[in-house]
């Protein structure tokens, strides 16, 4: 009898099992739906069905998620960008239009409305006095001006942009364009204008 209640006690005070990619994707949602400063580490840990310790020893304090967060959003945002900038198959047109049709299927896939991107929906607020923050984020615009630019290069050797079209200047124009789509979304204009508004804009950086 004994030996069942030491059993018993034993079972209930064991850690509930959790993934932590799952759990790191509920802390992703929170973030981007309430902002770095409107969530807590109790809305995170209920959303990821975790406790506060547990979340702790997982993943560190609220700022230490929130980089994770940053950098688990950049790798599902970048796995889209490159599928669509890096495939040889399709013209300039066709990989820009994709670039921004994989971005705005991140933005609408939420429930209810338009959450935009993350990184430029939550960091800019807090890069401001967050040294940290304002490094990742400063990083990421890089690399996404440099990727952009890198397709363009591809596009002058091939012939579809002209030999005096400015490669890094056509990136930033392309970049700035998808952080406008981004925050369009989040103002409420619909999937299909900002299609549109991206066809638009593309011909336009096509020449």
């Amino acid at each position: 009898m004994e030996q069942n209640k030491v059993s018993g006690a034993t079972r209930r005070g064991r850690p509930r099992a959790y993934d932590p990619q799952t759990a790191l994707q509920q802390a992703l949602d929170v973030f981007w739906n309430t902002g770095y400063s409107g969530a807590s580490l109790d809305s995170i840990a209920a959303a990821a069905g975790m406790n506060r310790p547990s979340l702790y020893a997982a993943f560190g304090d609220k700022h230490a998620l929130y980089i994770k967060a940053l950098e688990r959003y950049w790798e599902i945002a970048a796995g889209a960008m490159h599928e669509a900038l890096m495939n040889k198959d399709l013209t300039l047109e066709q990989a820009l239009m994709g670039f921004y049709q994989g971005q705005l299927s991140i933005y609408f896939s939420g429930e209810g409305q338009p959450r935009g991107c993350f990184t430029i929906g939550t960091a800019p607020t807090e890069a401001v006095e967050d040294a940290e923050i304002r490094e990742v984020l400063a990083d990421r615009l890089s690399t996404l001006d440099a990727d952009l630019e890198k397709r363009l290069r591809v596009a002058i050797d091939s012939g579809e942009l002209k030999t005096d079209a400015d490669p890094s200047a056509l990136a930033v124009l392309a970049s700035a364009l998808l952080h406008s789509i981004s925050i369009r979304a989040r103002a409420g204009v619909s999937r299909p204008e900002l299609t549109e508004l991206a066809r638009k804009a593309v011909s336009v950086i096509c020449g």
